[in-house]
């Protein structure tokens, strides 16, 4: 019941056109006047030939796990990367990033301190609590903050097929001095002040590599090459990626981010936690006759069209020019696996407490994207040598106040303030991994703990018998008068885990799309402004081929072809094996929203980085 907003990609229209070359260091002289410029909106009432015809360009697992013959590699992939050095690197350019990289500048710049700051990005909620920002810069509604609609009312409803019922509203849920907001507008602005301060901004590169010393600890990040042909081998446009090395590395992935993945891994982060539980969100954005357009409105429902044994609920937001974002939010420790999140979304919107606004309206935007919601106890540990995880990479998301952009934040100008004194203090010695053990002690004094501790039984507490009727009736008890003060926390099991053979459960029959209130969903997917090179290595990796079809189809009916929200994945007759099927996979149709690293039963799919800049390009104003 998380809910979420638009999300920028940052692009560049050539691979470093924002840099001077004059100096001997090409990379130093950013100049992020032109920043600005490279923010890539997409305006999708407006047919492009270059993303329209991209559907449904498809690309098998097969054609994907194609080797390289290392005996006979061009000599370009053997040329060393440009190799930047930095202060500190910070990996995303979301909200939890830029507070980071703002903080730290704001801490070097009124001591006369040089410190110098790269934010490397490839490119949300959309209810934001300014808490983090009042600290951040107080002064935000004089330099023009694109917070413009106030929220104004608050509504939680219950549905059951064709009625609604008022449920009471927790004092967390109180939306009074809170904002509905576009975040990727949030974030432009944000990024706007980062560069004020002297913040290096990268837009278009991703991050594909973390970097190690001799000792084991973290060195940096390298971003990915360019120009590679789906076998891995150079085209003409070839470039080799950038190292950025640093002292401090901070990963602001976002949601289930790659790289975090590995560092989990690598330096067994998950020790003595809860693993992440996720939801996978979404959401259109629509412009509605102005005689139902209600300005300051949110409205959140639970209940139908899921059973109650299924967690998740919906949003609605009234936000500025007659526009509502609307999406729906469905846990991914569901266990049918005929469940299909976008047609349950899809469904969902011919409600008659939701119809009413959507009638005679006109769907501009599409999109998607995973979310953290197992609170407190499945953060993992943050701090590592030479780095730590910030924002929601680490997963800071209040489940019950469906916020997490202030604790983010948040997180992410804690991590700067330990930077900062670990990088500046007279003790500090370049020879030694910088280990920012500040940083998780003063998170667990902050206000965001004690937040997410107060809140942390909410979501699990629906693993109970009674399902949804006896996680409303805890939350209810815990959220208005215990408010956290039990001497139990409630654990999470991994999503994957949950997911049960097709043979004991029932196929789920969904309405055909009407085209008016609900749309099949390559006619959405075109309203995300999705585009991926055509011939780019894939970057949704299978491990093991023979799986899909071995075990997902045959075990569990092949829930990749329901659970992805952009058509992905679909198991198609193999032409080389007659009678038999194959899983295709269309990876230029994806948004990057990773619920296919998470929700597959096998554990057999990782998603990587693409090409700097590919992917959705989501643009709500």
């Amino acid at each position: 019941m998380a809910s979420f907003g638009s999300y920028t990609r940052l692009r560049t229209l050539s691979r470093y056109p924002l840099f001077s070359l004059s100096s001997t260091n090409p990379f130093r002289k950013f100049q992020y006047a032109s920043f600005s410029h490279q923010i890539l909106s997409h305006n999708p009432t407006k047919s492009t030939s270059l993303r329209g015809n991209s559907r449904r360009i498809s690309s098998t697992a097969s054609r994907r796990l194609a080797t390289v013959d290392d005996s006979n590699i061009d000599p370009r992939l053997k040329e060393a990367r440009f190799e930047d050095v930095t202060d500190v690197v910070i990996v995303g350019g979301g909200p939890s990033g830029l507070a980071a990289a703002i903080r730290l500048k704001q801490l070097a710049n009124e001591e006369g301190k040089e410190i110098r700051v790269v934010v490397v990005e490839k490119g949300g909620e959309i209810v934001i609590e300014t808490r983090s920002l009042d600290e951040l810069i107080p002064n935000w509604k004089d330099l023009g903050a694109p917070l413009l609609q106030p929220a104004l009312k608050d509504r939680i409803v219950f549905l059951t097929k064709s009625l609604s019922f008022p449920l009471p509203h927790p004092p967390a849920v109180n939306n009074k001095g809170n904002y509905i907001v576009s975040l990727s507008n949030f974030v432009k602005w944000l990024g706007e002040q980062a560069a004020e301060v002297g913040v290096e901004v990268y837009p278009g590169f991703a991050a594909s590599e973390v970097l190690y010393n001799e000792d084991g600890s973290v060195a940096g990040i390298a971003t990915n090459d360019v120009g590679l042909d789906k076998n891995f081998r150079p085209k003409d446009t070839f470039e080799r990626g950038m190292e950025f090395k640093a002292k401090v590395t901070l990963f602001a992935e976002g949601c289930h981010g790659s790289l975090t993945k590995t560092l989990i891994n690598k330096f067994n982060l998950r020790e003595g936690r809860d693993p992440q539980t996720y939801g996978i969100g979404i959401k259109e954005v629509w412009e509605i006759d102005p005689a139902k357009h209600e300005p300051g409105l949110v409205l959140h429902t639970v209940g139908w069209p899921l059973d109650y044994k299924t967690y998740g609920g919906s949003f609605l937001y009234h936000m500025e020019q007659n526009r509502v974002a609307i999406g729906f939010v469905i846990a991914l420790d569901y266990q049918n696996p005929y469940l299909h999140p976008y047609k349950e979304f899809q469904r969902y919107k011919h409600h008659p407490r939701i119809k009413k606004y959507l009638e005679g309206g006109t769907c501009i935007a599409y999109g998607a994207r995973a979310l953290n919601e197992g609170g407190v106890q499945s953060i993992p540990k943050l701090v590592f040598p030479g780095g730590a995880l910030i924002g929601d990479t680490a997963g800071f998301l209040n489940v019950l106040k469906i916020k997490g952009t202030h604790t983010s934040m948040k997180s992410g100008m804690l991590a700067a303030e330990a930077t900062y004194k670990a990088l500046t203090s007279e003790g500090s010695s370049s020879d030694t991994p910088v280990l920012l053990t500040e940083y998780e002690e003063s998170l667990k004094n902050s206000w965001v703990w004690k937040e997410l501790h107060q809140v942390r039984n909410v979501r699990p507490s629906f693993h109970n018998p009674l399902g949804l009727y006896g996680f409303l009736a805890y939350s209810g008890l815990d959220s208005f008068i215990l408010k956290g003060r039990v001497p139990w926390t409630f654990h999470h099991h991994p999503d994957y885990a949950a997911l049960k053979p097709a043979s004991q459960c029932k196929p789920i029959e969904y309405p055909k799309p009407d085209g008016k209130i609900s749309f099949e969903l390559l006619e959405n997917l075109a309203r995300s402004g999705t585009n991926h090179t055509e011939n780019q290595p894939v970057h949704l990796r299978v491990r093991d081929k023979k799986i899909p079809v071995e075990r997902n189809l045959k075990i569990f009916g092949g829930p990749e072809g329901r659970f992805c929200p952009a058509g992905v994945y679909e198991f198609v007759d193999d032409e080389a094996n007659p009678g038999e099927k194959r899983l295709q996979i269309n990876s230029q149709n994806c948004v990057h929203c990773k619920t296919c690293d998470i929700k597959d039963v096998s554990q057999n799919i990782d998603w990587v980085t693409p090409e700097g800049g590919n992917g959705p390009a989501y643009s709500y104003t």
